[in-house]
């Protein structure tokens, strides 16, 4: 049996006006898969006959290898949010590598072949088998799983797979330790606010120069976008569980310098004011208690 993650925030996942509309649910890779994969994860939804809800994704620094209907591929990062229109009764699965994980999963599964997958390419859709060959022949079995209640035999497969196509134990592979320490140092909470890439770099234990080329040539973003997509989670996360706190305190324990800061990347991705989406989740706690 495979343990649910023990992370319980859902950084990236915008709270929509009303009761969420789906089930999320994740778990922790085995030992042998961990150096690539963050987490397994499962989505089912359930909506009465004509109701339809946009689900929006604040997506990180990371490929998605996702089963869904017709289609059994690896999302490279999107260029911007994720708008997902849910409606009817589905289900999806996915594998959720770390960052860099794909990249390094890939080379050693393919090697030179792996640059042609453009692993790091934002917005690339990888089609599965491209990847894992015939095994990729497995995306509706997921699916069925995931849909009869059994989470644990769709991760299962998708574990199989993982392992089958991986020739031998984990490779050392000092760039993706490099790219693990330095998003350690983000999430870590040593950066203070304002900080820069320079900043992150020293953290890391890189020059500024060597981070920016890891980043991009192993992950696909440079240090700014994480260091950007890093707080405006945070700060959706924080809002989402107080709505009704001052602002101007989340801003800071985002790592921005002020509020404006906030405003301003928040809105540019979210596509709404910080402001808006604490009033948004504070309307959909409302809801949950009167249902309750």
């Amino acid at each position: 049996m495979f343990e649910r993650d023990a992370t319980t925030g859902t950084g990236g996942v915008l709270r929509g006006a009303g009761a969420p509309a789906f089930r999320l649910e994740r778990y922790a890779p085995p030992e042998d898969l961990a150096d690539v994969v963050e987490r397994f994860w499962t989505v089912r939804w359930s909506l009465p006959p004509g109701v339809h809800v946009t689900q929006t994704v604040l997506p990180h620094a990371c490929v998605n290898l996702v089963a869904e209907p017709g289609l059994f591929a690896a999302h490279g990062i999107p260029s911007g949010r994720f708008d997902r229109e849910i409606a009817g009764t589905g289900a999806v699965v996915g594998t959720k590598f770390r960052p860099g994980g794909f990249d390094a999963y890939a080379r050693h599964v393919l090697g030179r072949r792996a640059a042609r997958l453009g692993a790091t390419r934002r917005d690339a859709v990888i089609p599965a088998r491209d990847l894992l060959g015939d095994a990729a022949e497995v995306g509706p079995a997921l699916l069925a799983a995931v849909g009869r209640g059994d989470d644990a035999a769709a991760v299962a497969q998708v574990v199989d797979v993982l392992r089958a196509a991986r020739p031998g134990p984990p490779e050392a592979d000092p760039a993706l330790d490099q790219v693990h320490r330095a998003f350690a140092a983000v999430v870590g909470g040593r950066l203070g606010p304002d900080a820069r890439v320079d900043d992150l770099a020293a953290l890391a234990g890189l020059s500024t120069r060597t981070l920016q080329r890891l980043l991009r040539e192993r992950v696909g973003v440079g240090p700014k976008w994480v260091l950007q997509r890093h707080r405006v989670h945070l700060a959706a996360e924080l809002i989402a569980q107080a709505p009704d706190g001052d602002l101007a305190q989340v801003a800071a324990r985002a790592g921005y310098y002020d509020q404006s800061h906030l405003t301003t990347d928040f809105a540019a991705l979210a596509g709404i004011t910080p402001g808006a989406y604490a009033r948004r989740c504070a309307d959909a706690l409302q809801g949950a208690a009167r249902d309750a």
